[in-house]
């Protein structure tokens, strides 16, 4: 009886632990279809784009363009990515500037990619990208906006964003309207698990978000520093890290030879756990004629070539495109 008892609880002790074991690799995340679980290491592109339109707030007609069009001219690029299993795609655009949510889930239906969409407004580059009619709103105000989006669906429809997209002036301190949108991030963070991913760049402006975010009580796991290649001291990265920060290299599709060197900085200083990496690639754009469109393709058919020449473990390279997105995107609640 004693024996038998013995191994009963060995049983539920291994149990337990495995449970445990898979309850640790697994991570919950918001995609135009719905939420899902993330159980097992899948390849993610964390800030990629499909449709952008540069022609500022006050004059961009949201949701117009012809679904047929862009679909025909973007899906072949899209449609590559199976050849390298990418199963997550996150579409980094945001309100004001071509989130175009009912595009984006008949793009997933089409393809298979599990993609995230955004709630949030880009105040970067002068906020041409804010419409007037929020200006003289409140942080409160916008996060009530963003968490309805949350709770509720985007434009009328059920699809809800899976992470905040933000975009601010790098500078310190920062300016009035870049402030309110980190609070207004901040607030909606805390109240749907969301993570903040801000178009930064330069660390100038990275470290008055981090006293805010500190302030408001928000985990350092919810917070992308989007752009980050743009900062020339890489000390800034070990910086970031330190204090939890995720610290994202997105340009890949622009330069590789910088990312490359701030890879093997990451990857000297011990800090691979915390980056993201992504092309910041595509898109279609309403306002040319003729399309330009950017490949997601180079980490894998340059980047990958590139580092494990220079001793990179694939351990390391799944760190930066499988484990690291899942754990950056997921609700944290």
């Amino acid at each position: 009886m004693r024996k038998n008892l013995k191994l009963t609880i060995l049983l539920i002790f291994i149990l337990t632990m495995l449970g445990c074991a898979t309850a640790e690799k697994q991570w919950t995340i918001q995609s135009v279809e719905g939420a899902h679980r993330v159980s097992e290491p899948r390849i993610w592109l964390s800030h990629e784009h499909i449709l952008v339109d540069f022609i500022g707030a006050d004059h961009i007609k949201s949701n117009s363009e012809n679904h047929d069009k862009i679909i025909n001219e973007i899906l072949p690029y899209l449609e590559s990515l199976k050849k390298h299993k990418v199963r997550y795609f996150v579409d980094a655009t945001p309100n004001y500037i071509g989130r175009d949510v009912v595009l984006l889930e008949k793009l997933s239906q089409r393809t298979g990619l599990t993609i995230l969409t955004n709630t949030g407004l880009y105040g970067a580059r002068n906020k041409i990208f804010i419409p007037q009619s929020t200006a003289e709103l409140s942080a409160e105000d916008l996060a009530k906006a963003w968490i309805d989006e949350y709770e509720n669906g985007i434009d009328g429809t059920s699809i809800k964003p899976g992470f905040i997209k933000i975009g601010v002036d790098a500078a310190d301190p920062l300016h009035p309207t870049d402030e309110k949108l980190i609070r207004a991030a901040a607030i909606t963070s805390l109240a749907t698990g969301l993570t903040i991913a801000s178009h930064t760049g330069a660390a100038k402006g990275l470290w008055p978000q981090l006293r805010i975010l500190e302030e408001m009580g928000v985990s350092p796991d919810s917070f992308i520093w989007v752009h980050a290649q743009d900062e020339a001291d890489n000390l800034a990265y070990l910086k970031a890290v330190e204090q939890g920060y995720w610290v994202s290299l997105d340009g890949l599709g622009w330069d590789l030879d910088k990312h490359i060197e701030k890879l093997m900085f990451a990857k000297q200083n011990g800090i691979l756990n915390k980056v993201l990496i992504s092309h910041d690639s595509g898109w279609y754009d309403p306002q040319k004629e003729i399309q330009t469109i950017k490949p997601y393709t180079d980490i894998f058919t340059k980047l990958y070539p590139e580092l494990t020449a220079r001793g990179f473990t694939d351990q390391e390279f799944d760190l930066l495109i499988k484990t690291n997105p899942a754990k950056a995107f997921a609700l944290n609640k």
